[in-house]
C-alpha cells in the first residue's frame, strides 16, 4: 500500500514519464524514476510462465488433496467449526 508521504514522489515520476516528447516518454529517463515506485507484486506479471496447463495443476492439486487426507481434515474442520458456531451463538 502507498502511503501519503510517498504521493509526491509518485506524482513527480509520473510528470517525468509524462512531459515532453511527441510520444509522451519524457526523453527516456523518466521510466527507472517510476520503476522504483513499483510495488514488487506487480513485476510479476512480466515474467515468462513456462507451464500454462492450469487446468492439469488444479487436477492434481485436488488429487493431492484427496489422496494425503487433507479432505477429512477440511470436512471434519468444517463440521466441528459450525458445531462451536451453534453452541456459542446465544
Amino acid at each position: 500500500m502507498v502511503g501519503l508521504s510517498e504521493l509526491p514522489a509518485i506524482a513527480a515520476g509520473a510528470a517525468g514519464l509524462l512531459g515532453g516528447g511527441a510520444a509522451g516518454f519524457g526523453g527516456g529517463g523518466s521510466v527507472p524514476v517510476l520503476q522504483g515506485l513499483l510495488p514488487v507484486s506487480w513485476t510479476v506479471l512480466a515474467q515468462q510462465v513456462s507451464n500454462q496447463d492450469m487446468w492439469g495443476q488444479v487436477v492434481r492439486s485436488w488429487n493431492h488433496f484427496v489422496s494425503t487426507g487433507q479432505i477429512w481434515a477440511l470436512l471434519i474442520g468444517i463440521a466441528v467449526g459450525y458445531a462451536f458456531r451453534g453452541l456459542t451463538r446465544y
